[in-house]
């Protein structure tokens, strides 16, 4: 699979990806640092990337609709995030990766479970009438 792992991770988080034989890319990598959330999602797009961030601010899916994307996979570890921790919820992530899709989707990652993003069906203008 294809990552772009945002500002937010260590060059040690895109090596498990690598070494799991993942093409990763990170933001700092393409010189993305510090720029816009808006700039970011639209390179991953563009390259057909998983976006993998802790930034909460992608689960705005009205800003950054996942169904755009080829996924967007938000880590969220609690309180302070150690590297140990950090490197178990991308392992986590991975294997659920290797049979379940995230095109289109949104995942929030935690220790020892994945919440997913469930899209609500709107009714038209025609329905509310």
């Amino acid at each position: 699979m294809r990552f772009k792992l945002d500002e937010n991770f260590s060059p040690r988080i895109k090596q498990l990806f690598t070494e799991q034989g993942h093409d990763c890319m990170s933001v700092r990598d393409e010189g993305l640092f510090g720029a816009p959330d808006a700039d970011v999602l639209q390179a991953a797009v563009r390259e057909q990337r998983v976006l993998v961030t802790m930034d909460h601010d992608f689960g705005n899916v009205l800003l950054y609709p996942p169904q755009k994307a080829s996924g967007i996979l938000i880590i969220h570890p609690p309180g302070k995030a150690s590297l140990a921790l950090l490197q178990s919820l991308i392992r986590q992530s991975l294997t659920v990766l290797e049979r379940e899709p995230i095109r289109g989707r949104l995942w929030i990652v935690e220790p020892g479970r994945i919440r997913e993003h469930e899209p609500e069906e709107l009714p038209g203008w025609e329905e509310l009438e």
